[in-house]
């Protein structure tokens, strides 16, 4: 069982490791999406960008206070779970950046691609999208309503498409940060099950 989940982690490193060497695809979608400057489209974007990081502890305020005043002992563990998955997520994304060092988009295409927010040195994972989607998935688990689902899904995706659209982020970066958020929360919510049985 062990063997097959290292197994398993290997070859999910030896994607993403493959998806960050592809890069003449990456630069392609990237370069539609980055396109041409639309300020008011290009605001939103960078809205919906930098409310990635607020959302995290407000979805975890939000889950904790609906169990205390519902007197809702689980939920307020699910709030506690969340805070978990998020900072393990956020931990994974910014090892993996200091391991894979991979330059922004428009530090190598400074021709090419336009930066349209401010961002630090290294692009692989999405630290927003990562956030993003542990949070999402953490509030799915928590709730277990397609209501809330779909539409935290929804925002994570926008999270990770406004990276890319602001030039900051190749899709490859967007899609691992959105597997590790996913991840995360899968994960915490899994040991927690395992730890009570």
């Amino acid at each position: 069982m062990i063997k097959n989940k290292a197994y398993r982690i290997l070859i999910l490193f030896f994607l993403l490791f493959h998806i960050v060497n592809c890069q003449n695809i990456d630069y392609k979608i990237l370069k539609t999406i980055n396109g041409k400057d639309r300020p008011v489209w290009d605001k939103i974007n960078e809205g919906i960008s930098f409310s990635a990081y607020p959302a995290m502890p407000l979805t975890i305020g939000g889950v904790w206070v609906y169990g205390f005043r519902n007197d809702d002992n689980e939920m307020m563990r699910n709030a506690y779970k969340t805070t978990i998955a998020i900072t393990l997520a956020n931990s994974i994304s910014l090892g993996m950046k200091a391991g894979f060092k991979r330059e922004r988009p428009f530090v190598t295409y400074p021709n090419e691609i336009t930066q349209r927010t401010h961002a630090g040195p290294l692009s692989f994972p999405s630290g927003h999208t990562t956030a993003a989607f542990a949070t999402a998935t953490s509030l799915s688990l928590s709730v277990k309503k397609w209501e809330i689902a779909v539409p935290a899904y929804l925002y994570a995706g926008l999270v990770g498409y406004s990276r890319m659209r602001l030039g900051v982020h190749y899709p490859s970066d967007v899609l691992a940060g959105a597997l590790i958020g996913i991840g995360s929360g899968l994960l915490v919510w899994k040991i927690d099950k395992l730890i009570r049985k």
